[in-house]
C-alpha cells in the first residue's frame, strides 16, 4: 500500500499581539465570503489540470504527474501519469463516495469516509485534500483576528473555528490572505489541544485558465522534520469540456 495512516491539511502556532487590532464579530459575513472565495480558487464548474508533486521525505524525493478532472468538486478523478511504476494508479470522487483503483492488482476499492484521511502515496497530502470539496464554510465560524502589517506585508487573518455539531478533525484552522492580491499566503491546521499539526503555504501566483491563482503549494507537517510535499500546477483550464463518462467506476482501469 502507498498511502500510509496519519494525518489531514494544512499550520507553525500564530501569536497575536497585543497591539493586534481588535477581531471583527465571529462569522462576519465578509469574513465568510473571503475564505469562501479561497476555498474554491481552483474550483469551476468543470476544470482539468495537469500537475507535478514532489515529495520528500525518509525514504528521499520522488515526483509524481498527475491529471486532474473536476466538475465543481463535487466529482473528481485524479489520475497518475508517471513514473511509469506508479502510472495508472486513480482515484476517483462521486458525490461522497470516494474509490481507488490499483493498476499492480487491477483492483478498484471502496474507500471508507475515515480512510481519506490518510496521506496518499507517501506524500504529506491527504486524499480528502486533493479530490474532497471544502466545507470551511459549513463547518467552521469564521472571524477576522487580525487586519494589519506582518513585517512589511499588508494581510487579513481568519480564524476558523469548528461548530458544534461539525465533524472535523480540527481544533482551529487560522487562515491568512495578502491584501495586495487577495490571494491565500498560508494556512495553518490545530489540534484540539491548540498544537500546530501541518502548514500549507502558497506562492507563484500566476494567470492561469483566465485567473490569477497560486501555483505553488507546499505541505510540511509538524511530526515529521524534514518531510514535506509540494504541489505545483502546471497547467489548468477552467469551465473545460469533460467527455461523458469520465466520472464513473468502470473508467477507472485503463
Amino acid at each position: 500500500m502507498y498511502w500510509k495512516k496519519n494525518f489531514v491539511v494544512l499550520c507553525v502556532a500564530i501569536t497575536i499581539l497585543a497591539a493586534s487590532p481588535p477581531a471583527r464579530t465571529d462569522d462576519d459575513q465578509s469574513a465568510r465570503q473571503t475564505v469562501e472565495r479561497i476555498a474554491h480558487l481552483l474550483v469551476a464548474k468543470s476544470s482539468i489540470a495537469t500537475l507535478t508533486m514532489q515529495i520528500s521525505n525518509d525514504n528521499g524525493k520522488h515526483d509524481l504527474s498527475m491529471k486532474v478532472w473536476s466538475a465543481g468538486g463535487e466529482d473528481v478523478l485524479l489520475r497518475i501519469l508517471t513514473p511509469p511504476i506508479e502510472a495508472n494508479t486513480a482515484v476517483l470522487k462521486i458525490g461522497n463516495d470516494v474509490w481507488y483503483y490499483l493498476p499492480k492488482t487491477n483492483r478498484t476499492v471502496k474507500v471508507p469516509s475515515a480512510m481519506t484521511m490518510n496521506t496518499w502515496m507517501g506524500s504529506d497530502f491527504t486524499v480528502d485534500d486533493l479530490v474532497k470539496e471544502s466545507f470551511l464554510t459549513r463547518d467552521y465560524t469564521i472571524s477576522n483576528s487580525f487586519h494589519g502589517d506582518r513585517g512589511d506585508v499588508a494581510v487579513d487573518e481568519y480564524t476558523l473555528t469548528p461548530k458544534s455539531d461539525a465533524a472535523v478533525v480540527y481544533g482551529k484552522i487560522v487562515l491568512q490572505v495578502r491584501q495586495d492580491n487577495q490571494m491565500p499566503a498560508w494556512q495553518r491546521y490545530y489540534d484540539e489541544d491548540g498544537k500546530l499539526v501541518r502548514e500549507l503555504t502558497f506562492s507563484d501566483y500566476k494567470i492561469m485558465g483566465g485567473r490569477l491563482i497560486p501555483t505553488r503549494l507546499l505541505m510540511r507537517p509538524t511530526d515529521k522534520a524534514g518531510a514535506q510535499t509540494t504541489i505545483v500546477y502546471d497547467d489548468i483550464t477552467f469551465d473545460a469540456t469533460i467527455t461523458d463518462g469520465t466520472f464513473a467506476v468502470n473508467n477507472l482501469p485503463r
